[in-house]
């Protein structure tokens, strides 16, 4: 795998700014730098290093945000995303992914849209939803590059405050890209990771931890409900963006 100075920047720029606003909203990294990898390096290739990325990002996010995370929650959606990586997985290496991406981001979309416009009268809770959510989210992170959307739909649905959601995202964020990086790498014919410059993964590691501490000074200043805004605004983005992929791949 070759990278020019200009991709390398591009990148660098990717994984700041995705760790900034994942610190400040609870996602971001994967919504941003899927897309704009999977144009530089390719789809495949692009979403798997976002999946690294991710993975290691999450760790950093975690740690800065532990005493938040709600436990109870993450082991009732983690364990689960391996059930939707293993069907993602079959996807990406089997089946054109335009058609589901278009799929994906118009459910995602519709989801956002109705437990938005209308909060006082769409509310589910309980184990299966939440399950369902990780499931989904394993799926869109193998598929697409992004789990934050469908576990958005679950948190705006349930009423999950805003600070417990962000923070319980990063320990699943590190689970959904683990899983889908192991899953992609075990059924690929040729893996993909080893052929990947180390120069590339230094300059992701030292723009997220830069994007973190940035991140960690401006959430500082943000309250709840502009966070939780611009959790949704992110979220409805990616779900766009995985949308308009999936069209413009079938057109």
């Amino acid at each position: 795998m070759d990278l020019s100075t200009w991709a390398l920047l591009v990148i660098a720029v990717v994984a700041l700014v995705g760790a900034c606003l994942q610190r400040v909203s609870g996602m971001g990294l994967g919504l941003i730098g899927a897309p704009v990898l999977s144009l530089i390096v390719g789809p495949v290739a692009g979403v798997l290093i976002i999946n690294v990325l991710a993975a290691v990002n999450a760790i950093f996010q975690t740690l800065s945000v532990r005493e938040n995370v709600d436990w109870r929650k993450f082991w009732l959606i983690g364990p689960v995303m391996l059930a939707g990586a293993i069907p993602g997985a079959w996807v990406v290496h089997s089946t054109p992914t335009a058609p589901l991406q278009v799929i994906v981001g118009a459910l995602v979309l519709l989801g956002l849209t109705v437990t938005t416009i209308m909060p006082n009268h769409v509310r589910i809770d309980g184990r299966g939803y939440a399950m369902a959510s990780g499931a989904a989210g394993g799926f869109m992170n193998t598929l697409a590059g992004i789990a934050g959307p469908a576990i958005t739909v679950y948190a705006q649905a349930s009423r999950w405050p805003q600070k417990t959601f962000a923070a319980t995202l990063q320990p699943l964020f590190f689970v959904s890209g683990a899983v889908s990086l192991a899953v992609k790498e075990l059924s690929a014919a040729e893996p993909i990771i080893p052929h990947a410059p180390w120069h590339l993964w230094a300059i992701g590691l030292v723009a997220m931890v830069a994007g973190l501490k940035i991140g960690t000074v401006i959430a500082k200043r943000t309250d709840v409900r502009k966070a939780r805004r611009l959790a949704l605004i992110v979220a409805s983005t990616g779900a766009a963006v995985t949308l308009v992929r999936g069209l413009i791949g079938m057109f």
